[in-house]
């Protein structure tokens, strides 16, 4: 993956980012061209901007959107009809189940579950599309892509990856067979917790088109502002991403190290459960902690008690950043399990003051 885009060069006197633009409405005459801006719900120059840039990262053609939510429903709507069947990890993000619950399942579209650290011995059999997350969110358990890919497209199954927790710099799906790589780019892509995006990256031309003719008949089209910014954010991207996971890993030590912790999830540890998937196909381990404390007071106790923490329920911005998952009784996690996101503040200030917020929680 290259972590410098192949942006054109300026002509003299020109800035060296393209200006945002806002348009609904175009000049337009003649027959349609493809090739013209035309409409505002069709196309607008500084979303071609963005999906040129993330394109080149993905290593395929890349689709914008409103939101991350609204690429995941692009993806599912796009690629399934009544009577096919979807896989959907059991312990991935809780939006993607609700969807599929609340309207995939009413399409008649079955929907069946299963574990992330169960798909070695799961047939795809019958399975239109194969939905992953790796690594998970919030437990971040990882898969192995690679292989998932090989066995399902050997019985004509499709792959869609969700890349949030990893964003394209550490993990580059497409490149590992998958037929879909999709992001909220609302987290780590964006990094700065001030916009809602998200993409769909794919090789495929059929695919790609589908999931282009969605988001023009539904209209989940990005604002050019948030277009703007995200593009923006691209040039610090791998640069956030890699102070994010150092710090994470240290974090991560850190926190193994404590009495108060019960356990500590973060594919960068040697002894994390996914560690030897994750050093296979992933560049880089991510900045997002998950941990646990004894129970929910205790949890709640140290979030109360740190001074460098945002209580929030996002993650991937500058900003570190916690919340106790069981809140929303979404996630199948204890009590008292805390997810941390790691910003891009001095090292050494910030472990000292987890440190001293898990003293306070016990």
């Amino acid at each position: 993956m290259s972590t410098r885009r192949d942006r054109r060069r300026p002509a003299q006197g020109d800035p060296l980012r393209p200006p945002v633009t806002f348009a609904s409405t175009y000049r337009f005459a003649g027959d349609p061209d493809p090739r013209v801006d035309m409409y505002g719900r069709w196309t607008n120059p500084t979303w071609s901007e963005l999906e040129r840039e993330l394109a080149e990262l993905e290593g395929g053609d890349v689709v914008c959107f409103a939101s991350g939510m609204a690429a995941v429903t692009a993806v599912l709507c796009s690629s399934v009809v009544a009577g096919d069947t979807v896989l959907l990890p059991r312990d991935g993000y809780y939006g993607v189940r609700a969807f599929a619950e609340g309207y995939l399942r009413s399409w008649g579209v079955t929907i069946r579950y299963f574990e992330t650290g169960g798909l070695d011995s799961l047939s795809f059999s019958g399975i239109r599309l194969v939905w992953l997350e790796t690594p998970t969110n919030p437990l971040l358990d990882v898969c192995d892509v690679r292989s998932v890919a090989r066995r399902a497209h050997e019985q004509d199954a499709l792959v869609a990856v969700d890349n949030t927790t990893a964003t394209v710099v550490n993990q580059t799906p497409l490149a590992l067979g998958a037929d879909y790589s999709v992001s909220s780019d609302t987290k780590g892509t964006a990094g700065h917790s001030d916009l809602v995006a998200g993409h769909v990256a794919t090789r495929d031309e059929t695919l790609a088109a589908a999931v282009t003719q969605w988001r023009t008949m539904a209209g989940p089209v990005p604002g050019p502002m948030e277009a703007w910014l995200l593009h923006r954010s691209l040039d610090t991207l791998a640069l956030r991403v890699e102070r994010q996971g150092s710090s994470a890993l240290a974090i991560a030590r850190m926190l193994q190290a404590h009495p108060a912790v019960g356990f500590v999830r973060y594919p960068g540890l040697p002894d994390d459960p996914s560690h030897e998937v994750a050093r296979e196909q992933m560049r880089g381990f991510g900045g997002v902690v998950t941990f646990a404390l004894r129970d929910r007071d205790a949890a709640e106790r140290f979030l109360e008690a740190s001074e460098a923490i945002v209580t929030a329920t996002s993650f991937g911005g500058v900003h570190t950043t916690a919340e106790r998952r069981a809140r929303w009784g979404s996630d199948d996690v204890p009590e008292g399990s805390i997810r941390l996101s790691v910003g891009c503040e001095p090292l050494e200030p910030l472990v000292e003051d987890l440190r001293g917020a898990l003293d306070a929680a016990v």
